[in-house]
């Protein structure tokens, strides 16, 4: 088993300095953080967390609040959250919840009856005794891809309006005029990704139409592929869609070829979250790329100064990027 002398021979500094490294401590360049983290993974090496616990009077434990189904781009999130704790010292606890009344409430119940150290939610939770708790208890808590009004919580999160009218106005300048929405009735990002779709249009001079839009009950595959059939049942003449995340696109393109129409001869797609899978699409998939990666570490990275007592900043703003590959084109001659 690697010790911590073992550890700082091989990163050539101090014991002093592997401890500082991964217990989140100051005083430690980036670069050498970066190399013994780094070699944490490589070799294995467990700080001796039970004797931590009884000096520091901690658990090094953290607390995630995840959906218990959960997509591939939350996927993508949850696991650099969780390597990137591991890397500061810590272990994880999952708190799996539905987006159900009582399913929400117990697993506050859970969350209230385990020693944690913190609570990252990557999940959004509808019921207002979640975030009470998390307030009077003040245990650390991080909100990962949402914020929430009040300014009290730590939040890691993209603009979703304004990513999204990104994503509209790429359409609108490929030549679009009438393009449909897929999006969600659950979760704060749904609502925001259909304002910036809305904001999109209406900078163009194009009215955002009720009959274009379709709000599902999730953001699957499936969803996707309902939606986009209802869509195409009312015959609007769409040259384009914007999906509100990844999954609802690969759905609509799937809707689209059971119809014998062609993406993107026929009908664009662009979708949000640039997750793994869009890029190896046919065809690849056009979308708004969250930084998904980065935004994973510095929720870890938060989450671990504020249980050293560090003083955050309450929201961490992520920039988004537009990818653009073959799912979107101008739209066929005569429309």
């Amino acid at each position: 088993m690697t010790s911590i002398k073992d550890l700082a021979r091989l990163a050539g500094v101090s014991p002093s300095t592997i401890s500082r490294a991964v217990n989140g401590k100051k005083y430690v360049k980036p670069e050498i953080r970066e190399r013994i983290l780094e070699l944490v993974r490589e070799t294995g090496y467990v700080p001796n967390s039970a004797a931590r616990s009884m000096v520091l009077k901690r658990t090094f434990t953290v607390g995630i609040v995840i959906p218990d189904t959960f997509n591939m781009f939350q996927r993508q999130l949850f696991s650099t959250v969780e390597r990137s704790l591991e890397g500061f010292g810590y272990h994880t606890s999952f708190f799996f919840v539905v987006w159900e009344p009582e399913s929400e409430l117990r697993c506050l119940r859970r969350i209230k009856a385990e020693k944690l150290d913190g609570i990252i939610m990557i999940h959004e939770v509808a019921r207002p005794e979640f975030y009470d708790f998390l307030a009077k208890s003040q245990l650390p808590a991080v909100l990962c891809t949402f914020t929430r009004a009040g300014g009290f919580f730590h939040s890691v999160h993209v603009d979703e309006e304004a990513a999204a009218r990104t994503a509209t106005e790429h359409l609108v300048s490929l030549g679009h005029r009438r393009i449909g929405l897929l999006s969600g009735t659950h979760f704060s990002f749904g609502a925001q990704r259909a304002e910036g779709y809305r904001s999109g249009l209406a900078a163009s001079g194009i009215e955002a139409r009720e009959a274009d839009a379709v709000l599902l009950p999730s953001y699957t595959p499936e969803e996707g592929r309902s939606g986009m059939r209802a869509l195409l049942e009312r015959d609007l003449g769409l040259t384009a869609v914007f999906a509100a995340t990844d999954e609802l696109a690969i759905g609509a393109v799937r809707a689209l070829y059971e119809a014998g129409l062609k993406v993107p001869r026929d009908v664009s797609v662009i979708g949000f979250d640039d997750i793994d899978i869009s890029a190896y699409l046919s065809p690849g998939l056009t979308t708004v790329r969250q930084p998904i990666r980065e935004m994973g570490k510095r929720t870890a990275e938060i989450m671990s100064r504020l249980i050293e007592g560090h003083r955050e900043p309450g929201d961490s703003v992520f920039g988004h990027e537009l990818v653009i590959r073959e799912s979107t084109k101008g739209p066929p001659k005569g429309n």
